[in-house]
This record gives C-alpha cells, sequence and structure tokens, in this order.
C-alpha cells in the first residue's frame, strides 16, 4: 500500500472514529467564544505544529502542555524529541545541547530573544559560550523554538541553530491563574530523595490593560556518579625511560640492560622492546562523585497596555544553584616516573594497546577533593511595544549578571605502594579491573599523604556579564511586500575567570583519620567485570577531611601566583558587538518568507597573565597582565522561502551566511602543564570567528489534524573552523627547574569543515486516544584530512508513543544517538560511545484542576563511555542511576 496509502487510512480511521475518541481525549475546556479545546499533552502536541506551520523560517516548537507544566523536568531532555537535536549527558541529565551535527559551542540559547548569563559549576569546564539547561526551570516555560534556519532579526552567532525559549505573560493568560506542583525525586543509586516545588500565579484585569505574574521552583537532586577512569595515555617505551619529558635518568629508573626495568626479564622484556608505541592508561581507577544540587528559580513579570497599540513589559530571572561536590577517585598510578616506573614485571600487548599489565611495589593514589560551587543569575529586561495599523516600533534592553564556578577546592592526595594488575583486555564490555596481592582498597590507614606535596586548596570562580539594548521599526504593507523591518542592537559581554591556589604541604596524615566508610553496596551496580575489591572500597568523609584541613595552623591563602597553572588561568574577555539589520517579508498567493542582512561588528579585548621571556614563571615579577585587541566585521545575508505546494503540504528553503564566535576560554592566554608527561593545553587569542554558508530546506505534510510527516536536508560549508592542534612549545619546568619542550594543544582556525545530512519526522494522534512521535537524523560532519567534528553523532533517532483518554495520560520516551567525539585530551582523540536513554511519565488528572504525575527517568541506567582513540582504552565510564519523580500538579 505504500506510506502515503498507510497514512491516509489512518488518519481517515482517525476522523471516522472521531466521536469516539473525543469522548475519551483529556477534559475539555470551554473558552469565551464557545470554541471546545483540548488541553493536556495532545494539545500542546497541536500548539507545536500549529507554530512550526506559521513560522517563516525552519523550526520546531515544544509547547508546555498547560501553564507551569513543561513537558520534562528539564528543557534540555524536552528538546531530544526535536529532529536534528541531541543532548549530552555526561552527569546524567541533558546540559548541553547540538543541533544538526555541530559543537554546542556553535548554537545560541536565548530567552525571549535575549542571552542570559550563566555560569558552569564543575571546576574542569571552562566558561564558553554553551547554555546549561539545567539551570533553567521548565515551569517558566510556555513554548520553545529552535530555529534551523535564521533571519536578520534575530541574533547571530549560531551554526546549527538558535533556541528561543519564551516565557509565560499575564496579558496571554486567563485573568487569575493559579499553578503549582509539589514532588519528591528519588535516585535509585545514590538512595537518596528531596522535595520539589513550583509556584506561579498571574492576574490581569478585566480590561486586559496590566497584568502581573510571579513564580517559584525549588529543584533538588542528590547524586552519585559511580565509575571507571584513567587520566591521559603513555606508550610502553615510558617504562624503558623515554617518553616521560625526560624525567628519567639512571637514578629514577634503573634498568636490566639499559632499555627496560630491571623487573621486566623474559618475556615481559621481549614484549616491551616489541611494542614500544602501545598505549596503556597512564592510571586507571574507581570513581565516586556525590553531589548536592539545589536550584532556587524567581521570576516575575508585569505588562501595562494603556492604550490598544502600546504594550510595556518587564521581566526579572533570578537563578541561585549550589553544586557542592565530593569527588574520590582511588587508581593504580603505572604512568607515574618515580614510583611505579620500575616496577613493571610482565605486560600483554594486542593491536598497539597493553591489555594487561602487572607491577611490584607501584604507586596507587586516592585523590579526594571537596568543592563548593554555586551558581547566581539576575536579569532585568524591559521592552516597550507599539504596534499601529502601518507601522511598529520596539524599543528594548536588559542587564544580566551571574557568577559561579568553584568558590573552594580543597584537594588531599594519599599514596600507597602495592603490587597490583591492571586489565583492559575485557574493554568495552568490560572497561577494566585493578586486582591488589593484597585488598588495600579496603584498608583506609594504607593511604597517606606525602610530606613533601599533600595537596592544595584551590578557588575558582568565574563571572558573566551582558548588557543590550535594541530597536526595531517595522513597516506594513497590502501588496506582495507584507513588512520591511530595520533595527539595531548593542551588546557588551564580559567573561573572566579567576583562578587561585596553594600547596599544601607536611601533613603525613592517613586516610583512616577522615571517618572512613565502605561504599553502598550498589557501588558499581551495572559494570561488567568489576571485582570485589573495586566494589568495596572505602570513601572518606568530605566533611571530615574539610574540617581537619581548615584547622590547621597557619593555613597559607591561596595565591594566583602560587603556580603557573593558577597564574595563566586567570583571564578577562571583554567583547563590544554592534549590529544593524534590514528584513522584508512577503507574500503572494501560495509564496511567502523574508529575506534580508544582518551586519556585525565585533571587537574583542582578551587580557590574561602571560609569562615573561625566559622567566621561570615562579614569581609574581615574572608574569605580565597582557591584552590582545582584535576586530572583525561580517555582512550575514539570508533568505527563507516558504510555497504552500498544496493545502497540507509546504515546502521550505534557506540559504545564509552564518558566524559563530570562539569559545571565550579558546580565545584567552590561558595554558596548563604536565610536568612529568611534557603535555599541556591552551588558548588562542588571535582566534577568527567560524563563518558557514548554510542551506536547508524541508518538506512537511500535514496529513491529519494534529498530525506531520516531515523531511529536510541540510549542508553547512564551515570555514575557519576551530580545531585543537599540538605543537611543541618552551616552558619552564618546576619539576627539574629548567627550560623543556612540551606538547601543547592549542585551538586554532585550523581550515574548514562540511556538514551535510537529513532528518525525518513523524507524529501522529491516532485514534481511541493513542499517538505518536518519531524521528531519525543522519548527520555526516567532517573537517580538514577527514577530521572528526566535535558532538556529532552520525545517527540519531527518538520514539514517543503517547496516551491520552479521560483522566489518563502515559507517554514514553526512547533516545538514541551514536558516538561521537568531544575534542582532544592529552595527545587523545576523545570519544563517547554510542547511548540510548528511555523516560517514561503516568498522569491521573483527579479533576480537570488536579492530577498526580509519576516520571521514571533514565530507566536504562544508561552508561556513559568515554574513551581515547578507540573503546579498547576507556577513559571515563559512569554511570548515574535511575530517578523517580512524583508530582502532584494544580492549575486553576
Amino acid at each position: 500500500m505504500g506510506i502515503r496509502g498507510f497514512l491516509i487510512g489512518t488518519a481517515s480511521a482517525m476522523a471516522l472514529l472521531s466521536g469516539a475518541a473525543h469522548a475519551q481525549d483529556t477534559a475539555p475546556a470551554a473558552q469565551d467564544d464557545g470554541e471546545i479545546v483540548v488541553t493536556g499533552f495532545r494539545a500542546s502536541l497541536a500548539q507545536s505544529i500549529e507554530a512550526k506551520r506559521k513560522a517563516d523560517a525552519i523550526i520546531d516548537s515544544i509547547s508546555a502542555e498547560d501553564v507551569g507544566k513543561f513537558p520534562n523536568t528539564n528543557v534540555a531532555e524536552a528538546l531530544t524529541l526535536v529532529p536534528g537535536v541531541t543532548v549530552d549527558r555526561q552527569f546524567g541529565q541533558g546540559e548541553k545541547v547540538s543541533i544538526l551535527g555541530t559543537d554546542p559551542a556553535l548554537n545560541r540559547t536565548l530567552l525571549n530573544g535575549q542571552t542570559v548569563a550563566s555560569a558552569d559549576w564543575f571546576i574542569l569546564d571552562n566558561p564558553g559560550r554553551t547554555f546549561n539547561y539545567a539551570l533553567l526551570a521548565p515551569q517558566l516555560v510556555n513554548r520553545v523554538d529552535v530555529y534551523k534556519s535564521p533571519e536578520p532579526r534575530i541574533d547571530e552567532g549560531s551554526i546549527g541553530g538558535t533556541v528561543n525559549v519564551l516565557t509565560r505573560k499575564p496579558l496571554e493568560l486567563k485573568p487569575l491563574v493559579v499553578a503549582g506542583s509539589l514532588g519528591y525525586l528519588y535516585n535509585d543509586r545514590s538512595k537518596k530523595g528531596d522535595v520539589q516545588g513550583a509556584a506561579l500565579v498571574s492576574w490581569h484585569n478585566d480590561s486586559k490593560t496590566f497584568g502581573i505574574l510571579a513564580s517559584f521552583q525549588r529543584a533538588k537532586d542528590r547524586l552519585r556518579r559511580d565509575g571507571l577512569e584513567s587520566y591521559g595515555t603513555i606508550t610502553a617505551d615510558f617504562w624503558a625511560g623515554n617518553n616521560d619529558a625526560g624525567a628519567a635518568n639512571s637514578s629514577l629508573l634503573p634498568t636490566a640492560n639499559g632499555t627496560v626495568p630491571a623487573a621486566c626479564t623474559g618475556t615481559c622484556a621481549t614484549t616491551l622492546t616489541a611494542n614500544p608505541k602501545a598505549k596503556f592508561p597512564n592510571a586507571f581507577g574507581t570513581s565516586y562523585f556525590a553531589q548536592d544540587r539545589e536550584r532556587l528559580t524567581y521570576s516575575a513579570t508585569a505588562q501595562w497596555k494603556p492604550v490598544d497599540q502600546l504594550t510595556i513589559t518587564a521581566d526579572w530571572l533570578r537563578i541561585d544553584a549550589t553544586y557542592d561536590n565530593l569527588n574520590q577517585s582511588m587508581y593504580a598510578f603505572p604512568g607515574n616516573v618515580w614510583n611505579s616506573a620500575t616496577g613493571l614485571n610482565s605486560l600483554t600487548v594486542e593491536n598497539g594497546i597493553v591489555k594487561k599489565a602487572s607491577f611490584t611495589n607501584a604507586l596507587s593514589v586516592l585523590d579526594a577533593q571537596y568543592r563548593v560551587a554555586e551558581m547566581h543569575s539576575q536579569t532585568f529586561h524591559g521592552q516597550v511595544g507599539w504596534d499601529d495599523v502601518h507601522w511598529d516600533l520596539n524599543v528594548e534592553g536588559g542587564v544580566s549578571d551571574a557568577d559561579g564556578g568553584t568558590k573552594k577546592q580543597v584537594f588531599l592526595e594519599f599514596l600507597n605502594k602495592a603490587n597490583y594488575t591492571v586489565d583492559i583486555s575485557g574493554a568495552p564490555d568490560k572497561p577494566g579491573t585493578i586486582s591488589y596481592t593484597t585488598n588495600v582498597l579496603g584498608n583506609p590507614a594504607a593511604f597517606v599523604t606525602d610530606t613533601g606535596w599533600s595537596g592544595n586548596l584551590v578557588d575558582k570562580p568565574t563571572t558573566d556579564k551582558e548588557r543590550y539594548g535594541q530597536a526595531d521599526l517595522g513597516l506594513k504593507f497590502d501588496g506582495p511586500l507584507k513588512r520591511i523591518q530595520i533595527g539595531y542592537k548593542y551588546r557588551k559581554h564580559e567573561t573572566a575567570q579567576e583562578y587561585a591556589g596553594i600547596a599544601l604541604a607536611n601533613l603525613a596524615v592517613p586516610a583512616s583519620q577522615f571517618d572512613t566508610s565502605t561504599v553502598a553496596s550498589n557501588y558499581l551496580s551495572g559494570f561488567n567485570g568489576i571485582n570485589d575489591q573495586m566494589a568495596g572500597r572505602f570513601i572518606i568523609n568530605g566533611d571530615s577531611m574539610v574540617n581537619y584541613v581548615q584547622s590547621r595552623p597557619g593555613l597559607p591563602t591561596p595565591s594566583i601566583f602560587a603556580a603557573n597553572e593558577f597564574t595563566a588561568g586567570n583571564w578577562d574577555i571583554q567583547e563590544q558587538i554592534h549590529a544593524a539589520y534590514a528584513q522584508a517579508n512577503f507574500e503572494s498567493g501560495p509564496v511567502r518568507g523574508n529575506l534580508g542582512v544582518r551586519y556585525v561588528h565585533t571587537a574583542t579585548d582578551s587580557a590574561g597573565y602571560v609569562c615573561k621571556a625566559g622567566a621561570t614563571c615562579a614569581a609574581a615579577t615574572d608574569w605580565t597582565w597582557q591584552t590582545t585587541k582584535t576586530h572583525y566585521s561580517n555582512w550575514l545575508p539570508s533568505l527563507n522561502l516558504i510555497a504552500n505546494l498544496q493545502q497540507d503540504l509546504v515546502f521550505r528553503f534557506a540559504a545564509a551566511k552564518v558566524i559563530a564566535r570562539p569559545n571565550y576560554a579558546d580565545e584567552t592566554n590561558y595554558f596548563w602543564l604536565s610536568d612529568q608527561i611534557g603535555s599541556g593545553g591552551g588558548g588562542n587569542p588571535n582566534l577568527k570567528p567560524y563563518k558557514s554558508n548554510n542551506f536547508n530546506a524541508s518538506l512537511e505534510w500535514y496529513l491529519a489534524p494534529h498530525s506531520i510527516l516531515s523531511g529536510e536536508v541540510f549542508y553547512k560549508d564551515i570555514g575557519n573552523y576551530i580545531l585543537t592542534k599540538t605543537v611543541a612549545e618552551q616552558h619552564f619546568n618546576t619539576a627539574q627547574g629548567k627550560v623543556t619542550t612540551y606538547n601543547i594543544a592549542r585551538p586554532f582556525n585550523a581550515g574548514s569543515a562540511k556538514v551535510k545530512g537529513f532528518a525525518v519526522a513523524y507524529q501522529q494522534s491516532l485514534p481511541l486516544g493513542f499517538g505518536i512521535l518519531a524521528n531519525y537524523t543522519y548527520s555526516d560532519g567532517h573537517g580538514e584530512n577527514d577530521a572528526d567534528l566535535p558532538y556529532n553523532s552520525r545517527h540519531q533517532a527518538s520514539l514517543s508513543p503517547f496516551f491520552e483518554s479521560g483522566p489518563v495520560a502515559l507517554r514514553a520516551t526512547y533516545t538514541w544517538r551514536s558516538k561521537y567525539f568531544t575534542g582532544i585530551d592529552r595527545g587523545d582523540q576523545m570519544y563517547v560511545r554510542d547511548s540510548a536513554n528511555v523516560d517514561v511519565s503516568a498522569t491521573w488528572n483527579f479533576t480537570k484542576e488536579v492530577g498526580l504525575t509519576l516520571s521514571g527517568m533514565n530507566l536504562t541506567d544508561s552508561q556513559y563511555y568515554a574513551y581515547a582513540n578507540t573503546q579498547q582504552l576507556p577513559r571515563g565510564v559512569y554511570k548515574n542511576g535511575r530517578k523517580l519523580l512524583a508530582t502532584v500538579n494544580v492549575n486553576f
């Protein structure tokens, strides 16, 4: 019969059964004009389709099910239902969003068309242009529009797409709306639960000339992430005194014959000599990460409409979030020059990988890091709009400030010498094991801090500020030319990072002093190949460790000049952007669209500390604060053409020239060094923006009410693509007391890249309350020399069937993405293995106003598997647990 015949038949059956089905739909609500509309999930899908159909660009939309009830607890998770959108879940929930195969940093997220300042909490993350969706309370959201093709009126800076989050406005709602939710969230890995809550109140007068809206949301999650980790890779000749930044010599690395360690004889020596470049983890072990996340979100909106043509709006948004965390990594350290290199006694090599290696009296380490991390953001926005018959004027402006990051880190490092075997031969299905001849992983007294370097204190706060103002004038016409719009916008953005620390020395304290305990019985559950030693390891109490360190007499204050890593980590980026545009909207018969151009001038001051030539970088006088100024201008033309081929068939074509500015951290002087293995990384203040010629086309068949079958193709020809390259640089090696050669990874405008692919999506409301959403995206992205592009999954799919009848609503969502490249770390190409995720929800509406929803998130307890170069070299393998949420929703 074919797909068209099947779908038409399904639509016809739905129409014949609509009378029966309508009686079983979610309770209808009568509007003032007598129209009957369906509420609930089915209604939100209908609104999303309508927004897509009316748009003058290629977009996808997600609408809230009801006031204060967005379809997911995290906006990023909801976006996975959009064709071409993928989400990274390193910490168990969507935080970074990719659109049409592009790096999250190449997309923009706006709130009501404007940038919201934010800051990352994780100490290893540098401030960038990505948006952390975990910060955004879904109760605020009315609709999310994903623009896959630009219009000149929309802020530039995106190659993949622009996400515009639209919030509720009081004059758009009923005269009085009271909505709220109270829930309980439970994590089956941490075995902890917390109360969640949200409230929204909106009111406007009878004449709809004045309205106010206020909302509050509290979200708390105590998560635990279990995992296996490795830190970089070494080649086998490291154990023969090579590839170790020149640190080895006859006193550090005694050998039997000058080429292998004394303990490596017979088969060991033969294998090592024959496979000098076989790779092995520099360090490998278990990770125990516990975090308390709490987010408080406050918002308020006031609207005044003194006359029909004039609307004045004021918005306020505040976010206060805490992300305190305790990370305890316990690992064998076969790549340590002084304590492990001489201990190799056997190894097994296959296909260029050391699958298994054993060591005598070699180093193991427990790194315990307690971090106080938080984020605060506050945004004020004002808008004045005049909309007359023949013209309209919009003037708006605002300020958005955020600060966050790691405000304090207390880090102690405990050392142990023991005999062990590290075995990664089962990877990827069995990521790896560590076996000790004696169970030191269960013996806290066996790990003691070193009297030389015991740990450190670190502060790494960040700030983010946005100032903006814009004016837009529109002229309306009756002919084929419907509207001409011109506008100007000014943005001033500043992002800065401070980095200070101090070494802790002469502690010589055992881990057993810090209220130790054995990990929970479900630690590392779901991981294959784990032995009892790893699953039964000890952990210390973070509060006990912090109290001990802070009570030390004469505790030093962290300094930005304590080490070159700290000094170089202080930087400030100031960016001023002037933009002007002209856009014409047209419509003639079945054809409509827009065309125009946006002109943008960007001026950047990149400032930071730079070590003076030939200096040891050991004192404040060795450093100078240096500012690099760059500027560039871009003309960005675009065209969106829409043709109604039939009443239910819409064709769209878009062509545009777009840019994406470099990540803030990439365009700084920042760098870091690893003295032992002679590697490091840093920024590049001379970076230019990405440039791309984008082409998109789509065909949309609105085959039935609330239903669509669509297909789209996309092609992005990107120039000035920024990729990390490793180059040789000379820097002072503090471990050796002299200048040595390092392999430094820095970002460069490395040339060109291309992303091409297609997406198909199907959404239909079926008879008897059933329905389905499904999509698939293919994205082929490559840089020069066939290099992989960050965060580009070649394949991505989602499937979401639902049932909604009477008081019952059921929904399940399955998402899957294939492997993707994330970047370069310590000379290795980093990837994340393919992964799948399943979420479900069930709602029972006791009345039209009150309902209970039970949700299960990450029900498959999906595994986040990061690896270096090949899946046989695991870098970070994590599980975050399943989440169960029970919520009572009220909406009056």
